[in-house]
């Protein structure tokens, strides 16, 4: 072998000396976490073009998640997703090595059992997950092992982008106007025949997805299934959907009404990674110029604005770490809650059995399918907070528990929006009436007929606002007001509109000074 080196090389093709002289590449762990997809997955690509085997690698690390561990909707998604991402690792001659403890700890076994000499995985954002992983990385790196981390989860990561004092965006419209000044990055192209490579060694051993035990004991899942199909491949058919039937371009139109299918339905996959914003703007653009259209006009620009919502709330995540349990706006710590001792109040919410339909439909939905048309999720929120003046914190608990797309960053700034205690958010003097936001976009009643079907035969007149139709109607209708205990099977109001707007102005008064009064 030494021949080929030195003078004995002429005529050898430098390829060849340098494939003999070459070591081996060694395997590359790609560590998934809320990245679970093929395509467009940056960390992949780079461990592709790294050269060597690619051991696909997911831990279920519930410490590691600090506290804000996966509530149950959320386990129930991400056993469905990591089923369907080690399915089709397997249909490309991998799989998909399970494992569950400290994330450095597996890491470290499985580098060992592996052979491999790098760790490569997409950047998450959340405040003690980036405290955890610049940890791993710094340990590996310490140990001699290749670690880098790329982005797959945003178009604009939050170091990246500031305002012109250097500064984070508060206000969302200057926010988007600097994001958008310049072209939305491309995907980034995976070649995956590179997953089929031989895996030398002793095969590691991995548990089975079903061994993580994110199933719920009692099933109370049955309408997840029907509304949900979790994995890269579930994404892309909402995605072909949403814009085969040119919603897209009335999404601007139709976006607010919750008994129609106007909303793409890719939250939740956007949040576990099963689909990035990468592809999802290059596809909205790609149907506009295909139809003859702006593709950032109309409906396709508002949509693209939305996704820069959720980009939005990961700036404010990362630069304001304490939001997830305290208002942006620090005064808001003493704003002046109700009281709900023993927490009836906060039930009622959550069942859906405050008396106002539009409210109760959007929290039975939430209860049955994992998810909540983002109108809805607004009304229900400021009932919460203005009706009930509960804090902010129990609703967005109650969220992260029940939601498929339980997004940390979102479900923030969602719930700070509605409290007007966070960036660019709506003043709490800003109160959403029930009955009025009802009328308004559910004015047919399908929607609150399909969630309170005990109100199915209620006139639309009424419908919004039962107490108000005829006793002999409601007898007609088969509508007897009341709780169950006194033989009632839809209750009444549990707060009257216009004395809890009138009780949260003067909250707010109090703890702020002369406001403006305004309903919505």
């Amino acid at each position: 072998m030494n021949r080929i080196h030195g003078a004995a090389c002429q005529g050898v093709p430098t390829s060849l000396v340098q494939q003999v002289n070459a070591a081996p590449v060694s395997p590359t762990l790609l560590w998934f976490r809320k990245d679970l997809r093929l395509a467009d997955n940056s960390a992949l690509a780079a461990a592709l073009t790294r050269g060597g085997p690619v051991w696909p690698v997911f831990i279920y690390d519930e410490a590691g998640e600090g506290r804000w561990p996966l509530g149950g909707a959320s386990r129930w998604w991400l056993h469905h997703s990591l089923t369907a991402l080690d399915a089709e690792l397997r249909r490309r001659g991998s799989r998909l090595l399970v494992a569950r403890g400290d994330s450095g700890s597996e890491l470290r076994r499985l580098l060992k059992d592996t052979g491999a000499g790098a760790v490569y995985w997409n950047r998450r954002y959340e405040p003690q997950v980036r405290v955890r992983d610049a940890e791993i990385k710094r340990g590996l790196l310490a140990e001699g092992i290749e670690a880098k981390s790329f982005n797959s989860a945003l178009l604009y990561e939050p170091h990246t982008i500031a305002n012109k004092q250097g500064k984070p965006f508060q206000v969302f419209t200057p926010y988007w106007r600097h994001c958008t000044a310049a072209a939305f990055p491309e995907p980034v192209a995976c070649d995956l025949a590179g997953l089929a490579a031989k895996k030398p060694g002793a095969q590691p051993e991995g548990l089975a997805v079903a061994e993580l035990g994110l199933l719920p004991r009692i099933p109370w899942d049955a309408g997840f299934a029907r509304e949900w199909t979790p994995g890269e491949a579930g994404a892309q058919v909402r995605l072909k959907r949403f814009l085969a039937a040119d919603v897209v371009h009335r999404y601007d139109e139709q976006r607010n009404l919750p008994d129609t299918e106007g909303t793409s339905g890719l939250s939740a996959h956007l949040h576990w990674g099963e689909i990035g914003p990468r592809q999802i703007a290059a596809a909205v653009r790609a149907l506009g110029k295909a139809a003859g259209l702006d593709p950032a006009s109309n409906g396709a620009r508002v949509y693209l604005s939305e996704i820069g919502w959720r980009e939005f709330a990961y700036h404010l995540l990362y630069h304001f770490e304490h939001t997830p349990e305290q208002p942006l706006r620090p005064d808001f710590e003493r704003f002046p809650w109700a009281q709900d001792a023993d927490g009836a109040k906060l039930r009622a919410w959550q069942r859906g059995l405050t008396g106002y339909p539009i409210v109760d439909a959007g929290m039975r939905q939430l209860w049955a399918t994992g998810w909540m048309h983002n109108r809805v999720r607004m009304i229900v929120a400021s009932f919460l907070v203005k009706h009930l003046r509960l804090p902010w914190q129990l609703g967005a608990a109650w969220f992260w528990d029940t939601l498929v797309d339980a997004d940390l960053a979102s479900n923030t700034l969602g719930w700070q929006w509605s409290a007007g205690c966070g960036a660019d958010a709506a003043p709490y003097f800003r109160i959403f009436a029930p009955v009025t936001q009802g009328e308004r976009f559910d004015g047919a009643g399908r929607y609150v007929r399909r969630w309170v079907p005990e109100l199915a035969k209620v006139p639309d007149k009424f419908l919004h606002a039962p107490w108000t139709a005829p006793e002999s109607l409601l007898e007609f209708a088969g509508v007897r007001l009341g709780p169950v205990t006194e033989g009632g099977n839809y209750p009444r109001p549990m707060v009257d509109h216009a004395v809890a707007r009138q009780e949260a102005l003067a909250a707010f008064k109090a703890f702020r000074g002369d406001v403006v009064e305004r309903d919505a």
